[in-house]
């Protein structure tokens, strides 16, 4: 009888065995199969069960969260939607995230190891500590001037602080609100549908992700390509170009938009904006040259992060003389986002070096402890101090007396570029609006902010007026908030 109940215990034993086995199977080999099985619902609603850490603009939070009383409990909610999605994108229990509510996510929801010192504890007790918080470089009376200037047209501003790299403002119009997608359910994937259907692309964020031929605005970057090189010394010397100018091994001739510049010097081709001049220069730069120029101000950069991912900004590396004379002049396959151009200008306004822009100043726990800090770091030096002086000089001259006019401050030192880029087949579309800028307070050091307005399908009378017209008086809005909080 004995014997019996010996080998029952025995049995027993390896059925525990077997079960310690299996249970450990389940928990270490298979437990990330499980987890990520899309019919276990745990995750989704330990990840809504607590409030979403918030998004702040100004030290305010433009972001906050609601109990729906649902199994995923809490959603996100957004004041003021449609004027910082740019920013801020969208947190949905349906679609997932987008730009700072991805990029920051593990923070925002709590999961990131640097919002407690005591990170395994957390993880022994199942638990998480409450959400922290984003802390952005934008600044509200910026993002609402640009908001305002828009005025729900096509287009997008950037706008950056030239010494820090800080973005101060990033607008894409049209826009939308990021709460219609924040919870489950027919209204959520109805708002989804509508707005991916929209032909006005509400949910494409024009300043980061599209890019668009920058035409004249360009000429910024050729211009100090010359001057680095030396194919320029003398920016007031004539440049003996014809109007038209004979495109190099074609018959084709590049007019300009308006009159007088034949035999243009660069600094009259740059303050009127002269097509012929211009792409001459940039011609006689040669393509290597005018490659490295734009690689040196942030073109053909695929790695940009902001911490938002940032679409390449393109300037062909083979080309034949007449294609990189329509490239110099910001044509052909020459494409920017409003960010590329917002850089451009702010390299002049920085003394030639150009700063890498960044979004999130800080992330912060719950009660406002750091967890990290956004670094301020240079890309390097776009052109020579000297270069960018005399451009500082040139820019100034287009608002003052130039192609900008309407884009002057009283009281301020501004610098800007006007751009009309051609598209379409045959350039048959309506132009783009392009301004660059940068602005100073008079008897201030260094120059406050640098800005990109681009607007599609502006109406154009001829050439770069139109960047005078449509695009400036946006510039100049955000530039006036931007002194204003100086």
């Amino acid at each position: 009888m004995i014997r019996y109940i010996r080998w029952c215990a025995y049995f027993c034993a390896l059925l525990l065995v077997a079960l310690l086995v299996n249970i450990a199977r389940v928990q270490v080999w298979e437990s990330a199969a499980y987890g990520a099985n899309p019919a276990n619902k745990r995750p989704a609603i330990e990840r809504y069960a607590e409030p979403r850490g918030d998004i702040l603009v100004d030290g305010r939070p433009v972001t906050g969260s609601r109990d729906s009383g649902q199994l995923l409990r809490y959603e996100r909610t957004y004041a003021n939607g449609p004027l910082y999605a740019p920013v801020t994108g969208f947190s949905s229990q349906t679609y997932g995230t987008s730009f700072v509510e991805r990029a920051e996510d593990a923070v925002l929801s709590g999961t990131d190891p640097g919002l407690s010192a005591f990170p395994l504890w957390y993880e022994l007790a199942r638990g998480r500590p409450a959400g922290g918080n984003a802390a952005t470089t934008v600044r509200s009376g910026m993002q609402r001037a640009a908001y305002a200037g828009l005025a729900g047209k096509r287009g997008a501003v950037a706008a950056v602080e030239p010494a820090t790299g800080k973005i101060l403002a990033l607008v894409s119009s049209p826009s939308y609100d990021p709460s219609a997608l924040s919870g489950t359910g027919t209204k959520a994937k109805g708002a989804w549908s509508a707005l991916n259907a929209d032909p006005a692309r509400p949910m494409l964020n024009r300043a980061l992700r599209e890019t668009y031929p920058p035409g004249s605005t360009f000429k910024i970057v050729t211009a100090a390509a010359a001057l680095d090189a030396g194919v320029v010394t003398d920016v007031d010397a004539p440049t003996r170009t014809p109007d038209p100018y004979p495109l190099p091994g074609t018959s084709t001739l590049l007019p300009n938009a308006g009159t007088g510049c034949e035999d243009a010097s660069m600094a009259d081709a740059v303050q009127w904006s002269c097509n012929t001049v211009m792409a001459k220069i940039g011609v006689q730069v040669g393509l290597r040259g005018m490659v490295e120029a734009a690689r040196r101000f942030g073109f053909n950069d695929g790695g940009l992060r902001v911490p938002s991912w940032v679409s390449r900004s393109n300037f062909d590396t083979d080309m034949s003389r007449d294609q990189l004379a329509l490239s110099s002049i910001g044509q052909f396959n020459t494409t920017a986002t409003p960010l590329q151009m917002a850089m451009v200008a702010a390299a002049v306004a920085n003394g030639g070096e150009l700063k890498y822009p960044y979004l999130v100043e800080r992330t912060t726990q719950d009660d406002g402890s750091q967890v990290r800090r956004g670094d301020q770091r240079s890309l390097g030096r776009a052109m020579n101090p000297a270069t960018a002086l005399r451009m500082q000089e040139l820019m100034v001259k287009v608002v003052e007396n130039g192609t900008g006019r309407n884009a002057a401050i009283p009281g301020a030192v501004v610098g800007g570029k006007t751009g009309t880029a051609q598209h379409g087949v045959g350039n048959a579309g309506t132009p783009y609006a392009w301004f660059i800028s940068w602005a100073r307070a008079e008897g201030a050091a260094l120059p406050r902010v640098a800005v990109a307005v681009v607007v599609e399908d502006a109406s154009a009378d001829r050439g770069d007026i139109s960047g005078n017209g449509a695009a400036a008086p946006i510039a100049r809005a955000v530039m006036e908030a931007a002194l204003a909080t100086g």
